[in-house]
């Protein structure tokens, strides 16, 4: 597939609290065929962890 499902864009952040929701998240956009880009940007918020990934569409076919 040379484009993203579902009109998804070929470039998204994903952002939440670093939990097993969050992972999954990240988990199921790999599974779509997209690809990290780069490693997660990372902060504390005074309660939480707080990640943010890049994902860029890989148009593998």
């Amino acid at each position: 597939m040379s484009t993203p499902p579902d009109g998804l864009p070929i470039y998204r952040v994903l952002t939440g609290r670093d939990d097993a929701t969050f992972c999954l998240r990240v988990s199921e956009a790999i599974d779509l065929g997209y690809e990290l880009h780069e490693g997660p940007a990372v902060t504390f918020n005074g309660e939480s962890v707080i990640v943010a990934q890049a994902l860029v569409w890989s148009a593998r076919s």
